[in-house]
């Protein structure tokens, strides 16, 4: 595909027609579906999982689900686990509280666990528990002892029996002791009253007690990977599955789903449903939390956070619905909270502390764009960095600076030698390459990484070769393999803000734009500012596929050109031979001759 500038209509999700359903389709959707209806459409997955892990029959007594620790997960997993007993029992009612009962007694000197009543446990009776953090005299039970007299306290374990108990991985990892008694519990299926000093046994004997209670874990994949290293047989001992952060959109039906889930967490949260204005605006906003148009955000931490922040912007005098009104106040006023450092950022480029050049042309010049992740600040900023090259007569090695004096990552790295191999390639030279080149982010003080740039690099690198100047307007990003071939990077919609930032600063031309990859597309989701500017065009998006695309629309000039018309390629290879006429050596009868003299 040939160099592509975008329409407004591009940058943020689409508004198609099967997307955008009348609050009366919504009301009906939400008689017909309840939310075990829901939780079988979105966590399909899991269910599949649990279901088997369920069942008596099933040896395995854990189930690791890998998901975010957060307490709005650990609430997501106990309210699905529910839902599906209770549907998928033949009785309608269960009950799902923790009930401390006592079942030892005294006896010839001795505690003897005696078996439950039917009374003690109905039916339907299965405890479950869910937390993130846990001691261990709270999961065991603790004995008190006044001289010979004990008194046993139940835990959250005996006091589950016949349930299931909902932990973070990272409470377990906090507390490894733990963890490897309770695996040791849970493997043999019986629970033995442990004195917590080995030299001092209970004087009173106390009979173990059968236990039979299921655990999950919600861990991320570090900390899978940190439990393994802990109980290497974890991993036999367990059933895994995963909670979907996001659901893909493929027709309006999953666009109803996701309303519907959606407006559950807001009515828990704020007691009103969401109102039809508000529902594009909540997928632009879902769109710039996932990175894609067409994958709606289901993390329940997000939406419980979203919608306790809207709670305070809601109008008291109509909470039937959450209005875009609210909603956009929020936004606006969450913005300025947070865009303090980002405003210090943008002076300092506007103040010329930071170089940077959006008119005019340069050789060997080319805006970047990176996005920057400050420590304890929220929120990710784009801004440019202005990369330069230098070429000169050489061994034919392209030095990157960042990387030799220790401030550039493995892959960074990486990405340079990529385009080098595109550039020599495309050069076809007979002989090695006679020039050398130094390449460098100006005014970067902190480590570079990522290949992002790599795009950006390949082009300054062909003007200072080629000796043509680069449209100083436009920035660029995009990473590049050993073909040409333009490939997606991340952070597509703040780089563009970042640079959009700097050029409303200093003034718009007309002329300013950014260049990203085609495959970036659907990642679009650009703030209001942008949006407008490029709808009056005061601002250009432009999509690549190859960089012959990106250095024709940076110099004016093609790469390549199949008529007698000069272009890069030919001016690179001229200044090439030129290079090597002007380095042919003397014979060896002239040094020695000149030498003699």
């Amino acid at each position: 595909m040939a160099l592509v500038k975008l329409e407004t209509s591009q940058l943020r999700p689409p508004r198609s027609p099967i997307f955008e359903v009348k609050q009366s389709e919504l009301d009906s959707l939400a008689l017909l579906n309840t939310s075990y209806d829901i939780y079988c459409e979105l966590y399909e997955r899991f269910l599949m999982v649990f279901n088997r892990f369920k069942q008596k029959k099933n040896r395995k007594k854990i189930l690791i689900v890998q998901t975010k620790e957060s307490s709005d997960h650990l609430n997501l997993i106990e309210d699905i686990i529910k839902n599906h007993l209770l549907n998928t029992s033949d009785y309608q009612e269960k009950s799902f509280d923790v009930v401390s009962k006592t079942h030892y007694a005294y006896n010839e000197g001795e505690f003897v666990y005696t078996e439950p009543l039917d009374t003690d446990n109905p039916i339907g009776f299965c405890p479950i528990h869910a937390t993130n953090w846990i001691e261990m005299p709270s999961l065991f039970g603790t004995v008190h002892q006044h001289g010979e007299q004990l008194k046993l306290s139940e835990g959250i374990l005996q006091q589950l029996n016949g349930g299931y108990l909902v932990l973070t991985a990272g409470t377990l990892l906090s507390n490894p002791l733990m963890f490897i008694r309770l695996l040791k519990v849970l493997e043999t299926g019986v629970f033995e009253w442990l004195s917590p000093d080995e030299t001092k046994p209970y004087p009173i004997r106390i009979q173990s007690m059968p236990l039979d209670v299921k655990l999950l874990i919600l861990a991320e994949r570090d900390n899978i990977d940190n439990l393994l290293a802990l109980e290497p047989y974890l991993q036999s001992m367990s059933c895994y599955t995963e909670i979907e952060p996001v659901l893909e959109l493929t027709s309006h039906l999953d666009y109803n789903l996701w309303q519907s889930y959606i407006n559950g967490i807001s009515m828990r949260i704020t007691n009103a449903l969401i109102d039809d204005s508000l529902w594009y605006a909540l997928h632009c906003f879902s769109t710039r939390f996932t990175g894609d148009q067409y994958e709606l955000s289901l993390c329940p931490q997000f939406w419980t956070q979203t919608f306790y922040s809207l709670l305070a912007y809601i109008d008291k005098e109509n909470t039937s619905s959450v209005s875009k009104a609210a909603f956009d106040e929020w936004q606006s006023e969450k913005q300025y909270c947070e865009g303090y450092l980002a405003q210090r950022i943008y002076t300092d480029f506007l103040k010329d502390q930071i170089y940077i050049d959006v008119e005019g042309k340069i050789v060997g010049q080319i805006n970047g764009l990176a996005v920057l992740s400050y420590p304890g600040h929220p929120v990710e900023i784009g801004e440019p960095s202005r990369i330069t090259c230098i070429v000169h007569l050489g061994d034919g090695e392209v030095n990157d600076i960042e990387r030799k004096v220790e401030l550039g990552g493995n892959i960074h790295a990486k990405g340079l030698l990529i385009m080098q191999a595109f550039l020599f390639s495309s050069l076809k030279l007979t002989q090695p390459f006679p020039l050398s080149a130094s390449i460098v982010f100006e005014q970067s003080y902190s480590e570079v990484d990522g290949d992002s740039a790599s795009l950006a690099e390949l082009c300054a690198l062909i003007s200072a070769i080629a000796d043509v100047p680069i449209n100083q307007q436009i920035a660029i990003t995009g990473s590049v393999d050993q073909f040409g071939q333009v490939q997606p990077i991340g952070g597509v919609n703040e780089k563009i803000e970042g640079f959009f930032a700097i050029c409303l600063n200093r003034g718009l031309t007309k002329g300013q734009g950014v260049i990203i990859p085609e495959s970036n597309i659907h990642h679009l989701s650009v703030n209001d500012e942008v949006l407008e500017a490029i709808e009056k065009g005061e601002f250009h998006l432009w999509t690549v596929n190859h960089v012959t695309e990106a250095i024709e629309l940076l110099t004016s000039i093609k790469y390549c050109s199949e008529d007698d018309e000069m272009d890069l390629l030919t001016m690179m290879q001229q200044k090439i031979l030129q290079s090597v006429d002007n380095e042919t050596p003397e014979p060896w009868y002239r040094r020695i001759f000149n030498f003699s003299n």
